[in-house]
């Protein structure tokens, strides 16, 4: 029983280095679709960019506003699409922000905050690699051990559990 428990943490941990260690590259492709997304939408907006410049100082929220106000029933339609595409700019921009500093900080946004459709699109079009840099050294390694740990708490709490439902069988304490 010893050995096979012995081999089955040996398993674990090495199943936690390989997940670990995809985690770098799996932010670093999350984080390159986010830039695209960012990058597509500010080229969608250089024409009301533009348009602001000419005619409201610079002031897009003074664009939207006289496309609301506006009796031209186009431009009221159209100001939804405007500002869709504006509250991308900014929700891409928040998002490259929040992935600068340390692996720590980018997996932890990652995993609570990311922006959900990029992260499915991260998901379906993910490729595999094996990085043998220090980040992903590092991640496969914590990984790794706190899939052992799991484990053995794991372990601990049935074998335990078991122990106390046999003393119970048994008719004692």
């Amino acid at each position: 029983m010893r050995v096979i428990k012995d081999y089955a943490r040996l398993v674990l941990f090495t199943t936690g280095i390989l997940v670990g260690v995809q985690l770098p590259g799996f932010i670093d492709q999350y984080a390159k679709r986010i830039s695209a997304h960012y990058l597509e939408a500010k080229t969608n907006f250089q024409g009301y960019e533009a348009t602001a410049a000419k005619h409201f100082d610079g002031n897009v929220a003074a664009l939207l506003q006289h496309y609301e106000t506006s009796q031209d029933r186009v431009f009221k339609d159209d100001v939804k699409t405007i500002r869709n595409i504006y509250s991308r700019i900014q929700i891409f921009s928040d998002e490259l922000k929040a992935l600068e500093g340390s692996i720590v900080k980018r997996v932890f946004h990652v995993a609570f905050y990311a922006d959900k459709s990029v992260l499915d699109e991260t998901f379906a079009e993910y490729a595999y690699t094996v990085p043998l840099t220090f980040d992903a050294i590092l991640c496969g390694l914590v990984s790794g051990l706190a899939i052992s740990l799991w484990f053995d708490l794991l372990l601990a709490l049935l074998f335990q559990t078991g122990r106390l439902l046999v003393r119970k069988l048994k008719g004692g304490r």
